[in-house]
């Protein structure tokens, strides 16, 4: 249930190897329908659009996940004709079977979106205002006099201690917990901050949500978003991860250990819940982006909320939604999010603008290469490498903006000073690097392709986020305007 992982050199060459030979977006775009017919299994690839970019997609994936390990199955759908469909890697390592597209994995956080969504149906239905606080729902929840709200709960806002990151949650994560003892753990736990205040990405706020959603609609979690959100759209491969049961096409997890691969640790299922327990295809992922697209089981106005940032009580945006991730790629809008739980990683991206949409699944936790850096890879080389911007002119005094010391944490800062008309970036025990202005207060490092957004408040800096595409990246608030460097040798 972890959010994505970094960008890698990896990705960066692949970037600069592929982003010129990647054709251009088409310009109209159509309604998304993702077709029902499937390619063959065992890792057969479908080239039913663009044979070409299909071809270099294909390869760039070939070449991730080695045959004889753990890998992916991978869609891209755009303007609702399918590029590329296809598995990579091993499904079952000591079996020897391949993935196919039709294999079942689990997506961990990504779970949240459906549970996002489960909550505003019930909001569109009269259950529920986003605005209720959560002791309508747990009277018992000791807030100590707060106001936690149910928006604060989806936009990871609430200031609720996180479960899976507590020192006490480990022991427990093979034991069967009922909803009461999953929120036992943190219940009694202070609060990290006010409510509203701050972001901090929050699992501990599913598991309410969840709760919830089942106390709302008399059925459980699972139930709940199998009958009003899977069987309607057809989602045939897409439910609640129970252990237990025999589930077709269901691959096997794996953790990296030693000098090899080993199945993944169990993990309870009851444990992950509204937070990150589904299981899905690459195929259901995009029928659900197609939902979407065309509005289906919520109204308008519910798919318009679901896709507005959460603020913050002084009226900055967090850029994250009720389960999803808003950022950008390139001069395109994106709506994302990823997932990973034991044995698994996973990432979902979408271009609304583009009719773009890309999902890979990975049956391993730390996979060769990850889902997120190559879904982005993927819809960049689709979008025909808007990733790779050069840089835009910025005056010296605009640039002055940014100098500063950012405080990372306790520990850590990142100090921006201004060399010869650069803007530089030095992260505690990092080097220095170079920022490449790109935008309005946006920026790159060019050499990893990591994206930097400086935030402003009554038109003064105020912080820095790194990695702000999913709402997840680093927030580094300004501490200082004079910056004290830190020569190091080391790496960033």
């Amino acid at each position: 249930m972890r959010p994505r992982n970094r960008w890698s050199p990896w990705l960066a060459a692949c970037l600069i190897v592929l982003a010129n030979c990647a054709p251009a977006a088409t310009g109209a775009v159509a309604d998304a329908a993702v077709p029902d017919t499937a390619a063959g299994s065992g890792g057969g690839v479908s080239l039913a659009a663009d044979a070409g970019l299909a071809s270099e997609l294909d390869a760039v994936l070939r070449d991730a996940f080695p045959a004889d390990e753990p890998g992916a199955a991978v869609i891209v759908v755009r303007d609702g004709e399918v590029l590329l469909r296809a598995g990579y890697g091993m499904a079952d390592l000591e079996l020897g079977v391949p993935i196919s597209p039709e294999h079942v994995f689990r997506i961990g956080s990504i779970t949240k979106q459906f549970t996002g969504a489960a909550i505003l149906m019930l909001a569109e239905e009269g259950e529920l205002s986003l605005y209720d606080p959560v002791t309508r729902f747990h009277p018992d929840y000791p807030t100590g006099g707060r106001t936690v709200t149910v928006e604060q709960l989806l936009g990871h806002t609430s200031g609720i201690r996180s479960y899976t990151g507590m020192r006490e949650w480990a022991p427990t994560r093979r034991q069967d917990l009922t909803l009461e003892e999953l929120k036992a753990l943190f219940r009694d736990q202070p609060f990290d901050f006010e409510p509203g205040d701050r972001y901090r990405y929050n699992n501990s706020g599913y598991i309410l949500l969840g709760a919830i959603i089942e106390e709302l609609s008399g059925m459980t979690y699972g139930d709940f978003v199998a009958s009003r959100i899977f069987e309607p759209l057809g989602m045939s491969a897409s439910r609640y991860g129970d252990v237990a049961p025999v589930i077709p096409n269901r691959v096997a997890g794996y953790s990296r250990g030693g000098d090899g691969w080993v199945n993944a640790d169990y993990l309870s299922m009851t444990h992950p819940h509204a937070a990150g327990a589904l299981l899905s295809s690459v195929d259901d992922l995009a029928r659900w982006d197609a939902a979407m697209t065309a509005g289906e089981i919520m109204g308008a106005e519910a798919w318009e909320r679901a896709l507005t940032p959460v603020t913050l009580n002084d009226g900055r945006s967090t850029g994250y939604a009720a389960g999803w991730m808003l950022g950008r790629l390139g001069p395109y809008e994106t709506v994302e999010h990823g997932g990973g739980i034991n044995g698994f990683s996973a990432y979902a991206l979408r271009v609304p603008e583009a009719r773009l949409f890309v999902a890979v699944l990975a049956n391993a936790d730390q996979p060769l290469a990850s889902p997120s850096q190559l879904a982005v890879l993927l819809a960049d080389m689709v979008l025909g490498g808007v990733m790779d911007q050069p840089a835009i002119a910025v005056t010296e005094d605009r640039l002055r903006d940014y100098v500063g010391v950012y405080r990372v944490d306790d520990t850590v800062t990142r100090t921006i000073t201004l060399q010869d008309g650069r803007l530089l970036s030095q992260r505690t025990g990092g080097r220095q690097l170079e920022l490449r202005p790109i935008g309005d207060d946006l920026f790159l490092f060019p050499d990893t392709g990591t994206l930097v957004r400086f935030e402003r408040y009554d038109g003064e800096v105020r912080a820095m986020l790194v990695d702000p595409r999913l709402g997840l990246g680093e927030r580094a608030p300004r501490e200082t305007d004079a910056p004290a460097l830190r020569p190091s040798d080391a790496g960033p």
